[in-house]
């Protein structure tokens, strides 16, 4: 996954590094990637306030301070994404936004008392929330909530020196992307109109995280910075 290898960046860049996993069912997996890179393990359903408390009570009692956040969370029901939008679910558009967005506010105002050096909150974003995407739907709407949301977090935590980006990555083969119909097509589409004719890969997206977490973007906050080879400047 892209939150993955973010991870595997920073550490190797020296960071200690904690990672969440939201139940039972992940905790193996999570534990045998937090083996590799020495890192710490908490629980955290997001869809559970007391929860996310609870998570970054540990993170600070653990680590004292926190310099980054990842949010690298988004879900959706899978019948939500094909077909047309309009026929969205209450429930469906609830359970994204507050998976997807909620997750993020939630997090940042709780990771802000430990950023007491200052910080970078990152988030992973995509095209489909400024463009219609095809078999995104729900989740597209959701990712422009989830950027608007990254400019008034930036604005509220600016006075903390803490800096809020989102990274917007072109198509990545990823577990999450299995849910997206003909996936494979929109990679080969994107490939053929990307200025830089190729497709992006973790390690792409893993830079620029390493950059926004770093000194070197130390006037960047508030923005949502495209890691797509070019993609989104193309028209028709």
């Amino acid at each position: 996954s892209i939150a993955w290898e973010i991870a595997e960046r920073f550490a190797g860049q020296g960071a200690r590094v904690a990672l969440t996993y939201q139940g039972e069912r992940e905790e193996n997996v999570v534990r045998e990637l937090a083996d590799k890179i020495n890192a710490t393990m908490t629980p955290c359903d997001v869809t559970d306030s007391d929860q996310m408390e609870s998570a970054f009570r540990r993170i600070g009692q653990e680590f004292g301070t926190l310099d980054i956040l990842v949010h690298a969370i988004a879900h959706a029901k899978r019948e939500e994404l094909a077909g047309s939008y309009s026929d969205t679910s209450r429930d469906g558009f609830a359970m994204a936004q507050n998976i997807s967005v909620y997750s993020l506010v939630e997090a940042a105002r709780l990771a802000a008392p430990l950023m007491t050096n200052g910080g970078s909150i990152q988030t992973l974003t995509y095209l489909g929330a400024e463009r219609v995407v095809q078999n995104y739907n729900v989740m597209g709407v959701a990712k422009a909530a989830l950027e608007a949301s990254v400019r008034y977090l930036a604005n509220d935590l600016g006075p903390k020196n803490i800096r809020v980006n989102a990274l917007s990555a072109g198509p990545v083969k990823t577990l999450a992307a299995r849910g997206i119909s003909d996936f494979d097509v929109v990679l080969q589409a994107v490939a053929a109109k990307a200025p830089l004719r190729r497709n992006v890969n973790q390690s792409d997206v893993a830079d620029v995280a390493l950059f926004l977490a770093s000194d070197l973007s130390r006037a960047v906050t508030g923005e949502t910075l495209h890691v797509d080879n070019g993609y989104n400047i193309m028209g028709l």
